[in-house]
């Protein structure tokens, strides 16, 4: 199942935390039991093979309720009901504690368990509901997601060499920046932040794209829309 989220056995084998080798090694065998490839694989790509992809999805409801009540039978030998999963985006966790502390003196019933969120995709675990919310930057602009309050905002600052001319202002604006070579973001989720970047020139004196100290640094809530009632009473 996790193989079938990444495609990618590096990923796996990391979020799984095993060898790479020992990945590859379960899917053989898998592959051997049911006398059929479950991936097609070659140096560069993993995919799904038809069987594959109808195994991932007649497992995926079985394997998610199994979870479900091993996760329940662990809050209940602790006296808990349930369990907040909250993914962060930024790394600033501790500088959040008031929340977590008042969330657990409001909740004593509830866990409380604080997830790390990938920046390649953030959003991918609400979507498999493996977190219940999310802490990540603004802006957020998914269609099947719902954004929450504000939880704090964050000073922006560009970095630039010693010798660069920007160095002589206290402050720069937006469209200064824009003048100069930058990095942007190319096919990637909407959002504050993303692995993925390319240098990019400015055109005629000026970019195209917004350069990336444009982007809002302003961690938010973003629980998945289905479950915005559940969330909101949570925060």
């Amino acid at each position: 199942m996790t193989l079938a989220e990444e495609l990618h056995f590096g990923r796996t084998a990391e979020r799984l935390h095993v060898s790479v080798a020992r990945v590859s090694q379960a899917i053989k065998k898998q592959e051997r039991a049911l006398g059929t490839l479950l991936f097609d694989r070659d140096s560069r790509n993993v995919r799904l093979t038809p069987v594959g992809r109808q195994l991932r999805d007649d497992l995926g409801q079985v394997y998610q309720g199994l979870r479900h009540s091993m996760d329940k039978a662990r809050l209940a030998a602790q006296g808990k009901t349930a369990a907040l999963r909250v993914g962060m985006m930024p790394n600033n966790v501790h500088e959040l504690r008031p929340y977590w502390d008042t969330f657990r003196a409001q909740y004593p019933q509830w866990g409380l368990h604080i997830l790390h969120a990938p920046f390649a995709d953030p959003f991918a675990g609400l979507r498999r509901g493996e977190i219940d919310v999310l802490v990540t930057w603004l802006p957020v602009e998914e269609a099947d997601l719902t954004v929450g309050p504000v939880l704090f905002e964050e000073p922006r600052v560009l970095a630039v060499s010693r010798d660069h001319e920007l160095t002589g202002y206290s402050s720069v604006s937006v469209e200064m920046v824009g003048d100069f070579q930058h990095v942007g973001i190319e096919s990637a989720p909407i959002t504050g932040s993303t692995a993925t970047f390319r240098w990019r020139r400015p055109r005629d004196g000026r970019s195209n794209e917004a350069p990336l100290s444009s982007i809002s640094r302003r961690p938010s809530c973003s629980p998945a829309s289905g479950r915005r009632s559940r969330s909101s009473r949570s925060r």
